[in-house]
């Protein structure tokens, strides 16, 4: 473990998890623009990385790191409990997952509670797929998301197995949000140990975005999902966080249904930590590993 480990836990306890905690439908948009405040200062790209924005169904950020025009496509949902982030506040990571593995990331933009609550999330996520696959046919496609993003990003898995469509290479889950029944243990087991997310508002947070729909929806909670027939997943959790059991439970169940899943668990790190790539050695390294993992990815479904 890096000396940068400690440090960095005991800033977001301090810092992130109490603001996150105090975060109301009624503060929302203090909450936003302190998440996107705290990123841009904190959080730096990779130089050498190209930007530009596109009207697909939804609005979406193109990060591209110098690759050939026909490369293939990362398309990343951001994270942020489905009330706050933004393409914005994941640049530095996904800027750099693309980089290391020669991938052009779009990143939209998706609906947020509680101006729109789900179904928005889902329905968004589809629409750009959509287009995607629209516009770059025949292109190899990865998808990939960290927390309610990951959780969207298997949620859009999902869809895809069920409507029929072109399947993705690869999907990365980081530290997702799977569950919003919030009955995993881990929320009340992790609660001491957890930095970033508030384990007694998650309940209470997850009610908001649903918006009186069932949390065992499978669009709001992939692990009551059908994925018989999905392609490869990876996910990636800190064993201190309170999402831990969402990905093992969610590991399991791809897993008993026949999907190949890599499950890569960490110690003592904070809920999404590759978001600190560039300062912290484990998130570099988890990233290096996710790009490995494309590369087999794109190599295997170009075979």
């Amino acid at each position: 473990m890096s000396w940068l480990r400690r440090p960095l836990n005991l800033w977001l306890r301090l810092t992130e998890r109490p603001a996150l905690t105090r975060a109301t439908p009624q503060t929302v948009d203090r909450v936003r623009r302190r998440f996107e405040r705290v990123t841009r200062l904190s959080l730096h790209p990779p130089r050498g990385l190209r930007y530009a924005w596109h009207d697909m169904a939804r609005p979406v950020m193109e990060i591209d790191p110098g690759v050939a025009d026909d490369a293939p496509i990362l398309l990343y949902f951001h994270g942020g409990g489905y009330f706050f982030g933004s393409p914005n506040t994941v640049r530095n990571m996904v800027g750099r997952i693309a980089r290391a593995s020669g991938v052009r990331a779009l990143l939209p933009v998706y609906g947020l509670a509680p101006e729109r609550p789900f179904p928005a999330a889902p329905d968004d996520a589809l629409a750009v797929y959509r287009d995607v696959i629209a516009t770059y046919p025949g292109r190899p496609i990865i998808l990939g998301g960290d927390s309610a993003g990951g959780g969207l990003a298997l949620v859009l898995l999902s869809q895809i197995v069920l409507l029929e469509l072109p399947k993705p290479a690869l999907t990365i889950a980081l530290s997702p949000l799977t569950d919003l029944t919030t009955s995993g243990a881990s929320i009340r087991d992790n609660d001491a140990t957890e930095v970033v997310l508030p384990a007694e508002r998650m309940n209470e947070l997850a009610k908001y975005y649903l918006d009186g729909a069932d949390p065992r929806d499978p669009r709001a909670s992939p692990l009551f999902a059908d994925f018989k027939g999905a392609t490869s997943v990876l996910i990636t959790v800190s064993r201190s966080e309170i999402f831990l059991d969402d990905a093992q439970r969610m590991a399991k169940a791809l897993g008993d249904q026949g999907v190949s899943v890599d499950l890569q668990e960490a110690d003592g790190l904070p809920h999404v930590w590759q978001m600190f790539a560039g300062q912290l050695p484990e998130a570099n390294q988890s990233i290096r590993r996710i790009a490995k993992a494309i590369t087999q990815a794109l190599a295997d479904h170009a075979a």
